[in-house]
């Protein structure tokens, strides 16, 4: 028998993860006979523990789901590491993330004993993204054009977990092993998904206020972000350019040092938008910011929405001087 761990951002994508295990663990055998799953913030390892060294009944072997483990610290863990140390051989035990940090002692007993761990969180980057939801569509059964996964990926934007309904209304529609193309996805895709915060920020960087504009939609709506929650966002983006001004960063480490980050890509990108924009207009950024905060907070009777609009219409319209 085996051990898995599973962990992932994603609820929705992590339940269905652990429901594609959980059947491919029974395969024909009777849930009702061999499944015990343990969810909530009720049950305890001790349970857990109990029920995966019982033997089965009326079955050749036993699968043992605990979700959250994560809000099991490293005392309580004990009892199931000392179980990892000689787990039952006919008990499938699933481990599932959720709750907080899992601890290290766990994990490295999941891996003394053989297990396996897999991560169920989506790629970030895009091209990677779009690799990843054809692979999830070649699993349900249909076979999607590359330029319907780039479409399904920048409309799914964080809702990622909607990709499997999505899929198997397609399915149930066209059938299985048929290649689709956009017009074919389109109709079943529903209201646009919400979107990283960094994709709002770099349409305004690169000055598209058109994209900027739809993306701030998505995140008021979709991504069921409150209007102040997006000025923290644009507050932290503004406030982290504003320290490079007047010291004359010329390079990555100049940016990262300024900024007390690591060198790297946020560093790099930082000082090219920096020296894009320039320190007069990142001024003016902050100032718009600090109108934009007394606005929502009741200085006009504009809709929120309509504030937020106007602030980052202007803040995608910011130009170097000369320019």
């Amino acid at each position: 028998m085996g051990v898995y761990l599973l962990t992932g951002d994603d609820e929705s994508l992590l339940r269905s993860a652990v429901q594609q295990l959980t059947d491919e663990l029974i395969g024909d055998g009777d849930a009702s006979l061999m499944v015990d799953d343990f969810d909530g913030d009720d049950y305890g390892l001790a349970a857990v523990v109990d029920a995966a060294q019982t033997l089965p009944f009326l079955a050749n072997k036993r699968v043992v789901v605990a979700r959250g483990i994560g809000r099991f610290g490293a005392e309580e863990s004990a009892l199931l590491t000392s179980y990892l140390a000689d787990p039952s051989p006919t008990t499938e035990l699933v481990l599932v993330g959720g709750g907080g940090r899992i601890p290290k002692a766990l994990t490295d007993a999941v891996d003394a004993a053989g297990g396996s761990k897999t991560g169920t969180s989506a790629p970030t980057r895009a091209t990677d993204r779009q690799g990843w939801i054809a692979g999830r569509a070649e699993q349900a059964g249909v076979r999607l054009e590359i330029s319907a996964c780039r479409h399904l990926a920048a409309w799914l934007g964080e809702d990622l977990g909607r990709l499997d309904g999505i899929l198997a209304t397609l399915v149930s529609t066209y059938g299985s092993g048929v290649r689709l193309d956009i017009a074919d996805v389109e109709p079943f895709l529903g209201d646009a998904g919400g979107v990283p915060p960094w994709e709002f920020t770099d349409a305004i960087d690169a000055a598209d206020t058109p994209t900027a504009l739809t993306l701030l939609g998505r995140l008021l709506r979709s991504g069921d972000r409150h209007p102040l929650q997006i000025m923290a966002t644009l507050h932290n983006h503004y406030a982290r350019l504003a320290r490079l001004d007047g010291i004359d960063a010329r390079s990555e480490a100049d940016a990262a040092a300024a900024m007390g980050i690591k060198t790297g890509f946020p560093a790099r990108k930082a000082l090219s938008t920096f020296n894009r924009l320039g320190g007069e207009n990142v001024r003016r950024a902050i100032e718009l910011l600090g109108a934009t905060d007394l606005d929502l907070r009741g200085s006009t009777d504009l809709d929120p929405e309509m504030v937020m609009e106007i602030l980052v219409a202007r803040l995608s319209r910011l130009r170097p001087v000369g320019r």
